[in-house]
């Protein structure tokens, strides 16, 4: 493996509880995060990032794919998402660079069987610092019930050279979900609309 990858850390989380009531079925969340060097590190301003995109983006999205998977079936996934960080002595864009490319998109989105693009956050942070991975519907983009976040955090990454890499999935929404649909506010929206044209 060519992809600068110090280390790889898996999370697993399984709710149970949720506002003091019993999930219907347990929450699962899986996340898989790749704690890479960065390949722009000490190098000045760069220009152009995509030999280095074109190199690493492909590879690293199907190694972690393939961890995600073995720790959540395909068939299991609902909600899904990425997220970078990169460390004080990089660029924001270069957390943005390894997942925002669709080689690093589409090796995860074709294997899980989704539609929609990866909900995301790219960040700059310090080592140990608490990462946000924000979720949506692999294919339904307006539900909100399967709007998640999984938080993480990696005691000694990433360092001022390196880029955290990470995917997530979950098997369901949230467990209680009872806010309206995207397109349920669009529809209830315009009939209050079309209401007070008519009471004109």
């Amino acid at each position: 493996m060519t992809l600068g990858i110090r280390k790889i850390c898996t999370f697993l989380e399984e709710t149970h509880i949720e506002g003091g009531k019993i999930a219907p079925r347990p929450v699962n969340i899986v996340l898989v995060a790749a704690v890479i060097q960065n390949p722009w590190a000490g190098r000045g301003f760069v220009e152009d990032l995509r030999p280095e995109i074109t190199r690493i983006a492909g590879e690293l999205s199907q190694e972690m794919t393939g961890r995600l998977l073995r720790q959540m079936p395909a068939d299991k996934v609902e909600a899904c998402g990425k997220a970078a960080a990169v460390g004080i002595a990089g660029e924001i864009e270069h957390a943005s660079a390894m997942i925002h490319t669709l080689r690093f998109g589409n090796p995860f989105r074709e294997a899980i069987g989704g539609t929609n693009y990866l909900e995301f956050a790219n960040t700059r942070n310090a080592p140990g610092a608490l990462l946000s991975l924000p979720m949506m519907h692999k294919s339904e983009n307006g539900k909100r019930s399967h709007f998640l976040t999984a938080n993480f955090q990696i005691a000694d990454a990433p360092g001022p050279d390196e880029i955290i890499v990470a995917i997530g999935a979950a098997d369901s929404g949230r467990a209680h979900a009872r806010i309206a649909d995207r397109f349920q506010d669009i529809a209830e929206m315009e009939a209050e609309k079309a209401a007070l044209l008519g009471s004109a």
